[in-house]
């Protein structure tokens, strides 16, 4: 192939350079048939200009290749190959003057001859390159392309055209543009027609045969967003999109790249306007100390703390093959950082004591935990152990060692917990509380948040491989809504809140809406190409051992209050009663010790009394997913 593909380029040059070459002698010719009126040439003057047409034609062909007149490709002749071939004739023809004087002192060679030779030359080397260029552009080997129709009829979607009209390897070619501008209808951009509004896409997708739908709207709302994707999925073809002005603005992609439609462009969700500056001023020359770092969140933070100069990054996990992959992430992405890697169990007092006293962290962002619902409401111990006593033990520690900011990443969950995973995360809370009230030295604080979209054992990963694998997508209830943001996002706002905690706060992350999760299993489909219930079945299974229809970010006592932040809330902490807090806590501890679960479940009940369990079903039903961490 690589050798095919060598020889077609061979072949191209050298038609290319034979054509340069024939139009050196028509050219020279032409100019003596033009400086005799278009009659014929004088006996003299035609042999004279036979025998120096060889030199011409030797120095005029080395002068082309000295120009680089066959690094261009015909296809996409532009204003820089017309400059080249100007700049080549010109010095080209003024070489074969002086060789022409030289060699006859001008004898039977009209000096007119040159300059009218020169104007022929660029006239015949040009006009080929462009006609060519003209006629690929006009009428392109569509064949085997993918016809695309483009919404949006302005810059980007101008961009798009022009790369895909230029770029045939892309594998697609642009058909028509959809636009609701009425001034914009009937026009072209690019050679190609505005066909009508958005609501007309299935006629026209119907109409130009497309194949896919792309949206070229980069500079769109979320809600701006959702409207176009509903017109499009109208039309059941595959649908993507541009990269959006932000991306472009933060380098991550280029204009005119085609992705997939994201989950979070269904979110009716703003852009976070975050205070870059002062959460540097909290990270910026300390180090920063991350447990379950290779998980979802804790990656994620690890990400965009090394973009604040830290002056070093300590990344805790309990598993092998997160840790690897983090390493080789931020080692490639930043050569600069300061970090290590530490293979260690929050749940063990020794090792968390030993991580303290040689890296002295002095801020720590506590993300381990398990988070999977049904699979803790058979694994209470498991949940206890690391949610609450590991949450305990590494708070602990921090205070001993007088770390100046811990945050806490809670869930919303933890609020009237139905579940082991919500009550789990509630006492946590507790615990974080009762060791900031002992310990002045060290502000802790909780965030509180909804689903992140994408982590780890999360709905979204389980619905692509379901869809993937022709369905059916199982959803819970048609009733089971979420509340979502992105992993990014919610990274953003928990080390925003870090900056703005001054101790004991309780922060809730303003979700946004509650999603229906049947509307983002139908959307999900859709998006992929397919129609709910005919290309991929929609299967309901009930709700799973713990879930809640809805889930709440606050408790009916802990009345909100705004920050500084529009995202970020703040709940003040419910009363805690001291008095015999840690001897129960204590009891939990031998209880999870003895694997003890009945008496696990009575502690953790008193200790959370909004907390109701359902009686815990058999191991062996329910779905096995691997652990994740949050």
């Amino acid at each position: 192939m690589k050798i095919a593909r060598i020889a077609g380029r061979l072949r191209s040059r050298g038609g290319a350079l034979a054509h340069d070459l024939l139009m050196i002698p028509v050219a020279w010719l032409g100019a003596f048939w033009l400086r005799f009126n278009l009659d014929s040439i004088p006996t003299d003057f035609l042999d004279q200009a036979l025998v120096l047409l060889p030199m011409i034609v030797v120095i005029q062909g080395l002068v082309f290749l000295y120009f680089g007149l066959y690094r261009g490709v015909w296809q996409f002749a532009s204003l820089p190959d017309l400059t080249r071939i100007i700049q080549a004739a010109a010095v080209g023809v003024v070489l074969c003057a002086a060789a022409a004087f030289f060699m006859t002192r001008m004898i039977h060679v009209p000096r007119a001859s040159f300059p009218l030779f020169a104007v022929l030359l660029i006239t015949l080397l040009s006009g080929p390159r462009l006609a060519y260029r003209w006629a690929k552009d006009r009428w392109p080997d569509t064949a085997d392309l993918k016809k695309v129709l483009i919404v949006g009829a302005g810059r980007a979607g101008e961009e798009l055209a022009r790369s895909l009209l230029l770029d045939p390897t892309r594998g697609h070619h642009p058909v028509g543009f959809i636009d609701d501008d009425p001034e914009k209808e009937g026009r072209d951009v690019r050679g190609v027609p505005i066909l009508g509004h958005c609501g007309r896409i299935p006629e026209i997708a119907a109409y130009t045969g497309a194949d896919l739908v792309v949206i070229a709207v980069p500079s769109a709302s979320t809600i701006q967003m959702r409207r176009l994707i509903e017109c499009c999925e109208r039309s059941s073809l595959p649908i993507q999109t541009v990269s959006r002005t932000r991306d472009f603005v933060s380098a991550r992609a280029a204009v005119g790249e085609l992705r997939d439609i994201a989950i979070e462009d269904l979110l009716n969700r703003q852009p976070t306007k975050i205070d870059w500056p002062g959460m540097r001023d909290v990270l910026a020359a300390r180090t920063v100390l991350v447990t379950g770092g290779g998980g979802s969140i804790g990656s994620e933070l690890c990400r965009q703390i090394a973009q604040l100069d830290p002056s070093h990054l300590v990344i805790v996990d309990a598993s092998e093959f997160n840790l690897h992959r983090i390493h080789l992430e931020l080692r490639d992405a930043c050569p600069n950082l300061s970090f290590s890697i530490i293979l260690a169990d929050v749940c063990d007092t020794a090792a968390v004591e030993r991580i303290f006293e040689r890296h002295g962290p002095d801020v720590v962002f506590h993300a381990a935990a398990y988070k999977h619902v049904p699979m803790l409401e058979s694994h209470l111990r498991e949940a206890v152990r690391v949610n609450v006593l590991g949450t305990h033990t590494v708070a602990r520690t921090a205070a001993r060692h007088a770390v100046g900011r811990f945050v806490f990443i809670s869930s919303d969950k933890a609020v009237n917990p139905a579940n082991a995973m919500g009550a789990s995360k509630r006492l946590a809370e507790k615990v974080c509380h009762a060791v900031h009230d002992a310990s002045p030295a060290t502000r802790f604080m909780t965030v509180r948040f909804g689903n992140v979209l994408d982590s780890a054992g999360s709905v979204v990963p389980l619905f692509r491989e379901q869809i993937a694998r022709g369905g059916p997508v199982t959803v819970t209830d048609r009733r089971m809504q979420r509340y979502f943001m992105t992993i990014s996002e919610a990274c953003q706002l928990v080390i925003a809140s870090a900056a703005l905690g001054e101790g004991g706060e309780v922060f809730v992350l303003d979700m946004g809406e509650p999603m229906r999760i049947m509307y983002l299993a139908e959307r999900m489909i859709r998006l992929s190409g397919k129609i709910p219930g005919k290309d991929v079945a929609i299967e309901f299974i009930g709700p799973r051992p713990g879930e809640k229809l809805s889930e709440e970010l606050f408790h009916p006592v802990e009345p909100l209050n705004t920050t500084r932040h529009a995202k970020i809330l703040l709940a003040p902490h419910r009363p805690l009663e001291h008095a015999g807090f840690a001897e129960r806590l204590a009891k939990l501890r031998k209880a999870c010790d003895a694997f003890d679960e009945p008496a696990l479940e009575r502690i953790l009940t008193g200790l959370v009394p909004e907390y109701l369990p359902e009686p815990s079903p058999p191991l062996e039903d329910v779905i096995p997913i691997t652990r994740a961490k949050r």
